[in-house]
């Protein structure tokens, strides 16, 4: 098959590669369909690359329809049309059962002292390959996979395998009252569908930051406020404030993560380990790695009082300090994690199954065939020809 493999720091390529098999009487082999490129993969694509071996197939957003199942398979059979969570979760441990599927019990890396596996990335999840290919074993059959109707096109599920229920989760955990005010820092996929969904579940204000003029007006004609970065500078807090009746909102979600543009002390570190022997970078980055925090900082300093800071974008530093002194005196409470995919799947999936609310039809900006992925992989990094969601066909 084809599968779109990593082999080194920028450098991703569209390899020939065997086919998965069946290995475990529950595992399923998918014919994928649609696969998604999501900004944690530029985290592989740039700084995590000592986790990583050439020839790994990245990718954790497929859907596509059943090829072959295991003798134990019950749940789904050959032609059913399903989407894989990026979790790879049993569904049934200590923290399945309490909608922790990011904390599977079955499925944690105890080598790095993490949590669930993860499709398509790196040993610190699994090393577990991944979507971004024409076929993918999934395990767990009866129940990983998450069955979706016929009838709509890919693009109406596909983000179930991450889009939705990471946005989904990040407006969650950001406790927004009802008609109460959320901003949210950085207008990428993540955050975008985080706008849609807290307008959908009744924030009565939903600001939206960025840098990139295409990104806010994407998400200004869906009726969000939207703040450049770059016009407002160290003005930001204050233009959120106006909005927001001079206290801040009550609610922040980062969705941003490492990538975002702050310490070049950090952005160096980051830097440094790319240049190093796998083995120490991996050290290095696991004992005093550091992230470029800006965006965090951000959110601490525009929350209200007594608010909440909703963190869905990916931070990788062991190292990173934080504010302590104004989060404790702001009261500020802070809530975090890889999104749970299937907790939040029964009440997204009822939503796209009955109309369009949130918009995904029409939320990809661009689909690539598979061979295309190491351009789409550079042209999302780069941000360029208004990139905010590529979807592949293998």
């Amino acid at each position: 098959m084809r599968a779109l493999t990593w082999h080194g720091k920028r450098d991703v390529r569209v390899d020939t590669v065997p086919d998965p098999t069946i290995r475990n009487g529950d595992d399923v082999i998918v014919k994928i369909t649609t696969t998604g490129l999501c900004g944690s993969d530029l985290h592989l694509y740039e700084v995590l690359g000592a986790f990583l071996d050439p020839g790994d197939i990245l990718g954790h957003e497929p859907m596509g329809i059943v090829e072959e199942v295991g003798p134990e398979v019950t749940a789904v059979k050959p032609g059913d049309r399903v989407v894989i969570p990026f979790n790879v979760s049993c569904g049934t441990c200590f923290m399945c059962a309490r909608g922790l599927h990011s904390q599977c019990e079955t499925t944690q890396v105890h080598e790095h002292g993490n949590g669930a596996s993860l499709f398509g990335y790196t040993k610190l999840y699994g090393q577990v390959p991944g979507g971004q290919a024409q076929y993918l074993r999934v395990p767990f059959g009866n129940t990983l996979p998450i069955r979706v109707p016929e009838g709509p096109s890919d693009d109406r599920f596909v983000y179930l395998s991450d889009v939705l229920p990471t946005a989904w989760q990040a407006v969650e955990y950001a406790a927004v009252p009802p008609g109460g005010s959320v901003a949210v820092l950085g207008l990428g996929p993540i955050g975008d569908m985080s706008t849609r969904i807290a307008a959908h579940r009744g924030a009565g204000t939903v600001i939206g930051i960025d840098l990139v003029p295409e990104r806010l007006e994407r998400a200004r004609r869906r009726g969000v406020h939207t703040l450049n970065l770059k016009e407002h500078g160290d003005g930001l807090a204050d233009a959120v404030r106006n909005l927001t009746g001079g206290r801040g909102p009550d609610a922040v979600i980062d969705a941003v993560g490492m990538e975002a543009h702050g310490s070049r002390l950090a952005a160096a570190a980051q830097g440094v380990t790319t240049h190093l022997p796998d083995a120490l970078a991996a050290a290095m980055m696991k004992r005093a790695g550091i992230d470029r925090l800006s965006a965090l900082h951000t959110a601490i300093d525009l929350v209200r009082r007594g608010g909440t800071v909703s963190v869905s974008g990916v931070y990788g530093g062991a190292a990173d300090p934080l504010p302590l002194l104004t989060m404790f005196d702001k009261q500020i409470q802070l809530r975090m994690g890889q999104a749970n995919v299937h907790r939040w799947a029964p009440d997204i999936l009822a939503l796209l199954t009955d109309g369009d609310p949130l918009g995904v039809d029409d939320f990809a900006t661009h689909r690539m065939s598979l061979e295309e992925a190491p351009d789409a992989y550079e042209m999302f990094q780069k941000k360029r020809d208004g990139a905010v969601k590529v979807l592949f066909t293998p």
